[in-house]
C-alpha cells in the first residue's frame, strides 16, 4: 500500500523554493498571519507525504466515490458557509476556514485521469465527461468563485486536448463551447462584468473597479531591478495594494524583490512545469499520464492567470499563485497535487527497474 523508495528532488525543490519565497513575502507584508501560515505548511506537508506514499492501485478504483464526495463537499458552503465580500466559499473549522473549491482540484484531476483511462476515446465519452463536469463547475460558479471555476474549466479543456480524440471532433466541441459565451456573460455578477470592462481601461474608474489593477501595476513597476527590500514596499505596507498577501502577492514580491526576484519566481515555475511534463512523458500507464497532465493544466493555468492579472494583461479573477500566495486551502491543494506527482514519479521509476531486470 505504501512505498517511497525514490524522491524526485527536481520536482520538489522548485516548489519548496517558491513556498520559501511566499513565506518571506507574507512575513514582510502581513506578519500577523505568519504563525497561522506555518501551521498550514505543517499540515500540508503531512498530506503531501500521505499522497506521495499512496498506491494508485488502491486510490483509482474509488474515483466514482471521490467524485460524489467532491460534489457533496461543494454543496456544503451553501448551508454551512460564511459569507465574505459577497462570496460564500468558506466553511468554518474551529478558528480556521477551509475552501472546498480549492481542495477539490487535485481530486478532480484524479477523477479526470481515471475517466479518460477507461476504454476508447469517443465523442459520446466526451459528452458524458462534460455532463459530469457541469455540476462541479456550476456549484463553484454559484458561490461565486469565478477564478476557481475557470481553473476547473482549464483542467477539463486540457484533458479534452490530450484525450486522443480526433482533432475535428475536438474543434467542433470547443466551437460549441464558444457559442455559449454570450449566455455565460449574462450569468456573471455585476462586479464580475465590471472587472472585465475596466480591465480594458482601468483609469475609467481609478477609485473603483480599476483601483486594484492600477495599484498592482504601480507596485510591480516601482520595484525596479533589485527591489525596495523586504519590509520596505510602500504599496503593500501603506495598504494601497489590496490582497497583498493572497491575490496580489506577486505585486508585493515584485516591489520588494524587484525584477530579479520576479524573474527567479518565473524561472522556478518553468522548472517545475517542465519537470511535470517530463514525469508525464516517462510514465507508461495512461491513467498516470492523464493525472500528471491534469495537474499540470490546472496549476499552470492558475499561475498564468495570477501573474497576468498582477501585471495588468489579464482581468482580475481572484486566483491565487500556487505555493506562493497565503491560504491554507490553496496550499493544501497544491501539496496534495505535489504528492500525487511524486507518487507518479515513483511508479515511473519502478517501471524502469522492472524493464531493466
Amino acid at each position: 500500500m505504501f512505498r517511497l523508495k525514490r524522491f524526485d528532488f527536481y520536482l520538489f525543490l522548485p516548489a519548496l523554493f517558491l513556498l520559501g519565497i511566499g513565506v518571506a513575502i507574507i512575513a514582510s507584508v502581513s506578519p500577523s498571519r505568519l504563525f497561522n501560515y506555518l501551521i498550514y505548511i505543517i499540515i500540508s506537508f503531512i498530506f503531501f507525504l500521505f499522497f506521495a506514499l499512496f498506491d494508485f492501485d488502491i486510490l483509482f478504483p474509488f474515483s466514482p466515490i471521490i467524485y460524489i464526495g467532491c460534489v457533496l463537499f461543494l454543496i456544503l458552503p451553501f448551508f454551512l458557509g460564511i459569507t465574505s465580500r459577497g462570496s460564500t466559499r468558506w466553511i468554518p473549522v474551529g478558528e480556521f476556514t477551509i475552501q472546498p473549491s480549492e481542495l477539490v482540484k487535485p481530486f478532480l484531476a484524479l477523477i479526470s485521469a481515471w475517466f479518460w483511462s477507461k476504454g476508447e476515446f469517443t465523442l459520446r465519452k466526451l459528452i458524458f465527461f462534460a455532463l459530469a463536469f457541469c455540476p462541479v463547475f456550476i456549484l463553484i460558479f454559484l458561490q461565486p468563485d469565478l477564478g476557481s471555476a475557470l481553473v476547473t474549466l482549464s483542467m477539463f479543456s486540457g484533458m479534452v486536448v490530450v484525450s486522443g480524440l480526433d482533432f475535428k471532433k475536438i474543434l467542433i466541441f470547443f466551437l460549441l463551447g464558444l457559442s455559449i459565451l454570450p449566455f455565460f456573460w449574462f450569468s456573471l455578477k455585476d462586479y464580475q462584468r465590471l472587472r472585465i470592462i475596466h480591465f480594458i481601461n482601468p483609469y475609467s474608474d481609478p477609485l473603483g473597479e480599476g483601483y486594484n489593477l492600477i495599484q498592482s501595476k504601480i507596485a510591480v513597476g516601482s520595484g525596479g531591478i533589485f527591489g525596495r527590500g523586504l519590509g520596505r514596499g510602500t504599496q503593500s505596507h501603506l495598504f494601497f495594494l489590496p490582497e497583498r498577501h493572497t491575490d496580489f502577492i506577486f505585486a508585493s514580491l515584485s516591489e520588494e524583490l524587484g525584477f530579479l526576484g520576479s524573474s527567479l519566481v518565473l524561472f522556478l515555475y518553468l522548472l517545475f512545469f517542465l519537470r511535470i511534463l517530463k514525469i508525464a512523458a516517462k510514465v507508461k500507464e495512461k491513467r498516470l499520464y492523464f493525472l500528471s497532465m491534469s495537474i499540470l493544466f490546472y496549476l499552470s493555468f492558475q499561475a498564468i492567470v495570477n501573474l497576468g492579472m498582477n501585471i495588468g494583461i489579464l482581468p482580475i479573477t481572484g486566483v491565487t499563485l500556487p505555493f506562493v500566495s497565503y491560504g491554507g486551502s490553496s496550499l493544501l491543494s497544491n501539496m496534495i497535487s505535489l504528492g500525487l506527482l511524486q507518487a507518479v514519479y515513483q511508479r515511473a521509476e519502478e517501471e524502469k527497474i522492472i524493464e531493466i531486470r
